[in-house]
């Protein structure tokens, strides 16, 4: 499988746009560039049925798993809705991501 580009960065903010989870929102805790994936806060959470351990205690836990990056869109700071990205580059050679709707710069850091 081959590593695909993306526009999204760790502790975005995205809306789940397909599967169970469609409409929640949260942030993105990790992205899995190899597989194409992200860990996303509160969505696509499963069970996970674990033996104790010398040190951990066994029972049921729930967990993220990963969504497919086609399936998230980041949230505009400014707009709060989900919107497309397209990349400009400034005047002093960085690359910034900008928000098709509002057209202002996305911050790499998202809160």
């Amino acid at each position: 499988m081959s590593k695909v580009k993306t526009y999204l960065r760790k502790n975005d903010r995205v809306m789940v746009m397909a599967g169970k989870d469609r409409g929640k929102v949260g942030k993105i805790i990790s992205i899995l560039t190899k597989r194409n994936r992200a860990l996303v806060e509160g969505a696509n959470i499963v069970k996970r049925h674990t033996k104790p351990g010398p040190n951990t205690r066994g029972g049921i836990l729930e967990k993220e798993a990963s969504i497919h990056l086609s399936n998230l869109m980041l949230i505009c700071p400014k707009c709060t809705d989900p919107v497309r990205i397209s990349r400009k580059i400034l005047e002093d050679g960085t690359k910034v991501r900008v928000c098709k709707r509002c057209g202002e710069a996305i911050p790499t850091e998202a809160k």
